[in-house]
């Protein structure tokens, strides 16, 4: 069955054969007489899922052994608390604002810690990156944080930045919700990982950590005991009821990603499939992306018409083409196509045409 090219940036497209195997084994899981959402989180069954889906996500990302791996709930702005209820220790926070999640980070912060903004890009409109060499670090820092994919504005950290070699013994917290599984991750520049799965991982509901062990057990009192890391990992994320549906369907991508070739084939993906919609941006001389091509983002892609009155015939246009979701954020208004793992190559060549086609037309 061919299905329309989803372009959402959350809750995002899934691939077709883990929506396929999620259908088949919908009534009975493997024999069990159960669909998994009918299965205690305790029981044998879904203790096969959880530990499957973590082997194959620390082979998949290669995730060092001395890192323990949270399936958690929260969501990426649960996450704006959870990480600085136990890792801030109430004192330093460095902050780097490279747009909305990063920002949204460091407002929450201030409710558990002393952070400060360490670099930002707001003042050319969050469109490129501000240079590490330029971050005004402090000593003593509990750590760093940086959203490496700015899912509404379309910029992306292509390397992660070395902390060690500016000077800073902070480890390094990275939001790598819009991007995960998309590219490798150098975990020795890393201390804490931590994405929500809706984007390139699974259905919303889930929320993974992964964290070196040494920032483990320091939670502020006030941290509520499900949201410890410490307890988290000593429960192997069976503290309370994990989200055991969605913690499966991640599972499944995962299997899905090793089939396809892992994640350095999804890179290869994600650079041809966003070069190919950024170079006919660029060349078209009539749509517009404002992100500075050093660190344009591979998986959402934000682009502007010449006239925001031709925004929805356009979008009208392209739901008739099967092609969806393609509004821009509020905040920022124009289009956006966000190109995850799920999303074939045939995918972003169908809203090639259809945006050459409508330039032609409207031009």
């Amino acid at each position: 069955m061919k299905r329309p090219y989803n372009f959402s940036a959350g809750p995002a497209a899934l691939p077709q054969p883990v929506l396929e195997q999620a259908a088949a084994e919908m009534l009975d899981w493997h024999g069990s007489g159960m669909s998994v959402m009918e299965m205690s989180h305790r029981g044998r069954e879904f203790g096969e899922i959880i530990d499957r889906a973590e082997a194959d996500l620390r082979e998949l990302l290669g995730v060092p052994a001395h890192f323990k791996v949270l399936f958690m709930q929260g969501g990426g702005l649960g996450e704006n608390a959870i990480v600085p209820l136990n890792l801030s220790r109430g004192g330093a926070v460095d902050f780097v604002v490279t747009g909305s999640w990063s920002a949204k980070s460091f407002k929450e912060a201030a409710r558990y810690c002393d952070p400060a903004l360490a670099a930002s890009n707001e003042t050319d409109g969050h469109t490129a990156l501000p240079a590490p060499a330029t971050w005004r670090l402090r000593s003593g820092a509990a750590y760093v944080h940086i959203c490496t994919n700015e899912t509404i504005h379309g910029v992306e950290y292509h390397e992660l930045p070395d902390l060690k070699a500016l000077g800073c013994d902070a480890p390094l917290v990275i939001d790598c919700s819009s991007h995960i599984a998309s590219r490798p991750v150098d975990w020795s520049r890393v201390g804490l990982a931590f994405a929500g799965a809706q984007k390139n991982i699974g259905p919303a509901g889930l929320t993974l950590v992964i964290v070196r062990e040494d920032l483990l057990g320091h939670a502020l009192p006030v941290c509520p005991s499900a949201f410890d890391y410490r307890v988290v990992a000593e429960h192997r994320s069976m503290y309370n009821t994990p989200p055991t549906y969605a913690i499966y369907i991640a599972g499944l991508v995962f299997q899905w990603l090793k089939r396809e070739g892992g994640v350095a084939e999804m890179e290869r993906r994600a650079i041809e499939r966003s070069r190919l919609v950024y170079d006919y941006i660029d060349a078209s001389g009539w749509y517009v992306n404002k992100v500075d091509p050093a660190c344009r983002s591979r998986m959402n892609l934000p682009f502007f018409l010449p006239d925001d009155r031709l925004n929805e015939t356009f979008l009208a246009g392209a739901r008739e083409r099967g092609l969806l979701q393609l509004k821009g954020h509020k905040s920022v208004g124009g289009m956006r196509a966000s190109l995850y793992n799920a999303m074939p190559l045939d995918g972003a060549r169908a809203l090639v045409d259809y945006m050459r086609e409508f330039a032609a037309s409207h031009g």
